[in-house]
């Protein structure tokens, strides 16, 4: 019952924004009992004040006290909150930071969340199995590395040839793919979530050799995770999955051929410039991925309800500030990856159409055999049509222009 009056006070929007953003200043609307605790009534003032003559000015009175903040009245909380990131990613990292300074803020400092960098409270690829297990109460990870618990999750970060970030929230916003994702995750992991990041459209990875053809990739080992490397699979490339912290020893010492982390700003911090030479793109299988914060269910509902719009709220300025922080910083980091010597290529028009045409026969196998897939695919395929034939109109027709006059 009370996740779904959460989830009607998300659809409230600037309502539940706004009692958010009152307890967080400590303004609490007064209720009649406060008000009768706080000022005399006037019948109240006529039996203990003498009275005063008609032609008299009105006496000066003492400022009446105010209810306490809603604030104080909150319990102090401290949770701690697992991350699929190394500190040293600043921008990725800092979008689970966003997310606990902002809840604070709102709370007045009452609710404190401490962000952890990937291994410290669980590996970096184990962040949903140690909230479901209420292990840790709450994390910040990308659900696509989840898929061998439910392809379902992929829908939560992003599938190849899938939304960019415009359109994902889009998706999960305003056309209901959040409501049926959290419904999804309740049922199999007792968790609920809420996007907290995107990268905007990735980069295609890193290579040691050229590839031009679907031959080329025959036999390649790729650090590629989600639904982007079961596509990979089916074009003859042999797919590992590799903490983001582990890449560049991986991609240095020839254990892969090739590998994808994020895009410029990101990979220039981890070094790969320095272990391969050919920087592919786009990243067609994460056209706009999104990062979300999941928490356990159990403690969820045990938050008072300030809390939880706080959780839902600073989320939702990370999601925002995270794509601007990567599309600011991305274009000067590949110029100088450039500049240093990386070789930049486009993907070819063959890889591009023969990974397209996997990925959705992947997508109708996994509709054949999963229910809670199905269900979410068609609505979310009807959608990614849709706003692709409105974007082509006008996204697409000022970009052109733009690019090409």
């Amino acid at each position: 019952m009370r996740r779904r009056v959460f989830l009607r006070s998300v659809a409230a929007g600037s309502a539940a924004l706004t009692a958010a953003t009152l307890a967080a200043c400590g303004q609490a609307p007064q209720t009649p009992v406060q008000q009768a605790t706080t000022a005399p009534t006037q019948e109240q003032q006529a039996t203990t004040a003498p009275a005063q003559p008609a032609t008299q000015a009105p006496v000066a009175t003492a400022p009446q006290p105010q209810a306490p903040a809603q604030t104080s009245e909150m319990p102090s909380l401290e949770w701690d909150m697992a991350t699929s990131w190394p500190v040293a990613l600043d921008t990725i990292f800092g979008g689970a930071k966003t997310v606990a300074d902002r809840v604070a803020a709102l709370t007045d400092g009452k609710f404190k969340i401490t962000p952890r960098a990937a291994g410290e409270l669980a590996p970096a690829l184990q962040v949903l199995d140690v909230v479901q297990q209420d292990a840790v109460p709450i994390g910040h990870t990308a659900s696509y590395y989840y898929v061998g618990k439910s392809p379902v999750t992929a829908f939560g970060t992003t599938l190849p040839f899938g939304l960019n970030a415009q359109q994902q929230n889009a998706w999960l916003y305003e056309g209901g793919g959040l409501a049926k994702l959290q419904a999804v995750y309740a049922k199999l992991f007792n968790v609920i979530q809420f996007p907290a990041g995107n990268t905007g459209v990735q980069m295609g990875g890193w290579f040691r050799k050229e590839i031009n053809t679907v031959a080329d990739l025959q036999g390649l080992k790729m650090r590629i995770p989600g639904l982007g490397g079961q596509v990979l699979t089916k074009l003859g490339v042999t797919v590992q999955v590799i903490p983001g912290g582990e890449i560049f020893q991986a991609l240095q010492t020839g254990a892969v051929d090739a590998a994808e982390w994020v895009g410029p700003y990101d990979d220039e911090k981890l070094g790969l410039n320095k272990a391969a030479k050919f920087y592919y793109y786009p990243g067609w299988w994460e056209p706009g991925p999104t990062l979300e914060v999941q928490v356990n269910l159990n403690r969820w509902n045990e938050l008072p309800k300030a809390y939880q719009e706080a959780i839902a709220t600073a989320s939702a300025e990370a999601n925002i500030t995270m794509l601007a922080r990567y599309d600011a910083r991305n274009r000067e980091a590949l110029k100088r990856l450039i500049d240093g010597g990386t070789q930049l290529r486009p993907y070819s028009k063959e890889i591009l159409a023969a990974a397209e045409k996997a990925a959705f026969e992947l997508y109708d196998e996994f509709a054949a055999k999963d229910a809670d897939f199905k269900e979410i695919y068609e609505d979310w395929k009807a959608f990614r049509e849709a706003v692709y034939g409105w974007h082509k109109v006008n996204e697409a027709g000022f970009t052109n222009y733009v690019y090409n006059k």
